[in-house]
């Protein structure tokens, strides 16, 4: 099979993720996210981004430490998603 389960993860990851973002903050508007917008300042606040921590950890049942609630961490959607899939992999 190709691409294995890394990769289906990772379509998931990112379909959470926007769901997530679009719902919560962009009213439903899909076309105003892709994975590569910057989400702070565009999509998110800094209240946001507490919100968006929470909604992974949660979610994804994993730990986000404070050091790395960072803007490269949590700049865009594709930075988010490797976040969530680094922290995955280390579970693991």
């Amino acid at each position: 099979m190709m691409g294995g389960t890394l990769e289906l993860q990772t379509t998931n990851i990112e379909q959470e993720v926007r769901n997530y973002l679009t719902e919560g903050f962009l009213f439903g508007r899909r076309e105003a996210l892709n994975e590569d917008t910057p989400l702070l300042g565009n999509v998110i606040d800094s209240q946001g981004m507490i919100e968006l921590v929470a909604f992974l950890q949660q979610r994804f049942n994993i730990e986000v430490g404070d050091e790395e609630v960072t803007t490269e961490n949590l700049a865009t959607l594709k930075t988010v998603v490797a976040l969530v899939e680094k922290k995955l992999q280390s579970r693991a």
